[in-house]
């Protein structure tokens, strides 16, 4: 039944027994309610001021109060409605516990008069409490011998719940084995015996596990349940027994004693002793059967115990017991049969007869290498034999005749990729098991000279600085020969080439040992910028082999040459004058700026900028074209005198500068009068004027370059043609001896001075190359005035100086 029913849909009993006594004027009538438990609070259980004949609307002035006799105050009155109610829910099993009735008693009193009235009230139970087993799980030993039909007790279920509410069956999950006998006790209470309807087998259920279900009476009914397990004992009824019945077991003669050769094993499905197995021999075991072999009583082993020989017995015959340890022992046998196997005990031999070592790589294929020969003392499959060597060989094996062979050479050889061949000959019979045995040879390799020198690169581009010091390493350009020794060592050398009447072995360098590359002069990358030549690398093999790559000397420009302002023209240290109308307008051309640099790429772009000028917002000037214009108008304020100092910047690092100062005067021009009054400026004139000095300097420096080319031939055609250069031998020196020279520009224009000196023109130095003869004179070009050279020694270690 729910809980929360209320007084209106519960059944009430009202039994009203008036007794009236006159003594004390009190009222001894006895109001009986019935309600279920576990109602909620507040619910009303009856109106006790109707049923008791009180007027409602006095009870707050009569003071009417409750009462619970010898309790807890579970009930209480509504003053202004008379009303009875629930205070505290009702559990009728914590209030009257064990008992088939409940009973609430209590006292309403009132007064003016004052009356009492007794009130009871009963607790009806409601199915609120499932039942349940004191213990959930039931565990039952049951030996397997017992006979069917036996009883075993198991805990019943209790409920607090009484009447209809307490447990009323009980039910067993299905068993083959078991069921249930449902039994009542004096009190009414219900239990369930636990019954053997057949008799239990250890060996085929060793455990049963069974649910036994209490149900109680209740709508709806409660259930609960709890686990039984039973546990089957064990009795000796099954004797051991073997894997097998027959046993054939194979033995090699020779074999070690304590070897094992069978273990037996017998199984008894019974536990504890009753499965405890002991091994024995029977007595139609032979004595001599027992004396080869031993048998482990407790694990079945059947161990060698003595020599085996195949030549004495080829078989062996015996019978084996295993008895259990139960108290009336069973016991179970099998038959062995043991058959020796003649055993393949002689390893086959190996004898190297002839080998050759070490042999040219150039071998030719199929040349005999070795002869070997191979025997067994075995007979039968046991005396055949096989003979191998390592797969992925360059070689192969040639069966000439009977157990002799021969190693012959199956593919071409290289000592570069494989210098030695470990060569192992296997040789295994085909006895079972196989016995084998092994002999390793080392073949040498001879190397000849068949690998030409190789460059890691058949081109090197080497990027070189100008104005580097001569005898500057440039790069270290090393071949590789795989071959060895002589076949190995390699020798470097410049193949000649000629540029303008210049060998490369006047300009370069190679050491013939180890490749590395020197400059010979100083470069200029203004006059030289790249050289293009072979070097060749050659073995000390015979025949010798060699190779060349190419090397392309590439020279980096650096920021060695000042701009050279070429307009506006003047003497070296002189002020250009320059004049310009004093009318002249905004924006006009005053004067432009060239400068020259022989350098290239970033250090040749010049840029331009006032160093100083007199008015500095009169005149501007274009960084870029070096132009000069006016900003603005002359005032009569601006004096007649301006000075103005340009640089011309290039873009190097660091950057080198030229400057040039204009000194502008202002004129005053006559101008013809219009009607307008408008000033007329002489642009006309101030642009020839600018004309005609970039004409005259451009001039100077085509006739300067013009003469520097006519004297350049002339000395050429003076001079004898020097003979070549031998080539670089890989002991060859070169002596040098340096002079001073002031000037930073010296330059020859004669190949036959180049075959004697080498001009360092950023260092200022002269480098003998060879001997010069005595009371010889060399003209030097490109030297200016304020600078000369003459001889002052006569010996190879002859020296130029500065006068």
């Amino acid at each position: 039944m729910d809980r929360s029913i209320t007084a209106k849909h519960c059944e009430r009993y009202v039994l009203v027994f008036l007794l009236f006594s006159a003594i004390l004027n009190v009222a001894s009538a006895v109001t009986h309610y019935s309600i279920p438990e576990e109602m909620e609070e507040g619910s009303v259980v009856a109106n006790l001021a109707s049923d008791l004949g009180l007027d409602a609307k006095t009870l707050s002035k009569r003071n009417l109060r409750l009462d619970v006799i010898a309790n807890k105050k579970y009930l209480d009155v509504k003053k202004e409605t008379g009303e009875l109610y629930i205070l505290e829910r009702i559990d009728r099993e914590l209030l009257c516990p064990a008992k088939t009735s409940c009973y609430l008693k209590m006292e309403a009193i009132i007064e003016n008069p004052q009356r009492i009235f007794y009130i009871e009230l009963e607790i009806m139970d409601i199915n609120d409490n499932a039942p349940h087993f004191r213990r959930d799980k039931i565990n039952l030993d049951i030996s397997e011998s017992t006979q069917a039909g036996e009883r075993f007790s198991v805990n019943n279920a209790v409920d607090s719940d009484v009447g209809l509410n307490s447990v009323k069956t009980y039910l067993l999950s299905e068993s083959d084995h078991f069921a249930i006998e449902i039994q009542a006790g004096r009190d009414g209470s219900k239990f369930a015996d636990l019954i053997l309807k057949k008799t239990l087998d250890r060996e085929e259920q060793a455990v049963h596990n069974l649910i036994l279900t209490a149900l109680d009476g209740g709508v709806p009914t409660r259930t609960g349940t709890a686990s039984i397990i039973v546990r089957v004992l064990d009795t000796n009824d099954n004797a051991p027994l073997f894997d097998e019945e027959t046993y054939t077991i194979n033995v090699m003669e020779n074999s070690p004693i304590g070897s094992i050769v069978v273990k037996l094993n017998a199984t008894d499905l019974d536990e504890g002793s009753n499965s405890d197995i002991v091994y024995s021999y029977s007595l139609y075991t032979s004595e001599k059967t027992q004396t080869t072999f031993s048998l482990n009583s407790n694990t079945g082993e059947i161990s060698v115990k003595d020599m085996i020989n195949y030549e004495d017995f080829r078989m062996y015959d015996m019978e084996v017991i295993a008895t259990d340890k139960g108290i009336h022992s069973l016991s179970g046998q099998c038959k062995l049969k043991i058959l020796v196997t003649d055993m393949n005990d002689n390893h086959p031999e190996i004898s190297i007869k002839s080998f050759q070592s070490p042999i040219r790589e150039n071998v030719a294929v199929d040349t005999v290498i070795a002869v070997v020969s191979v025997n067994d003392k075995d007979s039968g499959e046991n005396g055949v034999v096989d003979l191998k060597i390592q797969n992925n060989l360059p070689f192969a094996l040639r069966e000439s005749s009977d157990n002799y062979y021969e190693l012959v050479v199956s593919e071409p050889l290289d000592r570069e990729k494989v210098p030695e061949y470990d060569i192992t000959f296997t040789v295994t019979d085909r006895g079972s098991p196989p016995l084998s045995d092994n002999e390793t040879m080392t073949l040498e390799l001879l190397d000849i000279n068949d690998n030409v020198p190789q460059f890691p690169q058949s081109f090197y581009t080497i990027p070189v600085t100008e104005n580097n010091a001569p005898g500057a390493l440039l790069s270290s350009l090393t071949a590789f020969d795989p071959d060895l020794h002589e076949n190995q060592y390699l020798v470097y050398f410049i193949i000649e080439k000629e540029i303008v009447n210049t060998s490369m072995s006047m300009l370069f360098s190679i050491n013939p040992e180890n490749g590395n590359l020197y400059a010979l002069k100083t470069f200029d990358y203004e006059i030289e910028k790249e050289f293009l030549f072979h070097i060749e690398t050659r073995d000390s093999g015979v025949p010798p082999l060699s190779s060349n790559m190419t090397v392309h000397v590439v020279i980096v420009d650096q920021n060695d040459n000042t701009p050279v302002i070429v307009s506006p023209w003047r003497a070296h240290g002189s002020v250009v004058e320059e004049k310009i109308p004093r009318s002249t307008d905004k924006g006009s051309l005053v004067s432009k700026v060239i400068a020259i640099d022989t350098d290239s790429v970033q250090n040749s772009r010049i840029t331009y900028q006032f160093l100083q000028v007199t008015d500095a917002t009169l005149f501007s000037l274009d960084q870029y074209n070096g132009e000069i214009r006016t900003m603005r108008m002359f005032s009569y304020r601006d004096p007649r005198h301006q000075r103005l100092v340009v640089i011309a910047k290039d873009n190097g690092e660091p950057a080198l500068s030229a400057t040039v100062t204009i000194k502008l005067s202002t004129v005053e021009t006559a101008v013809k009068a219009y009607s307008d009054m408008t000033e007329v400026p002489l642009e006309y004139d101030i642009f020839s004027d600018l004309n005609l000095y970039l004409v005259i300097g451009l001039g100077s420096v085509s006739f300067l370059l013009l003469i520097t080319i006519l004297v350049t031939c002339v000395l050429k055609c003076q001079k004898p043609k020097p003979s070549k250069a031998a080539p670089p031998c890989r002991n060859s020196v070169i002596s040098e001896r340096n002079s001073t020279i002031a000037d930073s520009t010296l330059v020859s224009n004669d190949a036959y001075w180049y075959s004697l000196f080498l001009a360092e023109t950023r260092k200022g130095k002269l480098v003998v190359r060879q001997p010069v003869p005595k009371g010889s004179r060399y003209i030097v070009s490109s030297i200016p005035r304020s600078t000369g050279l003459t001889e002052t020694s006569d010996s190879a270690a002859s020296t130029l100086q500065v006068r």
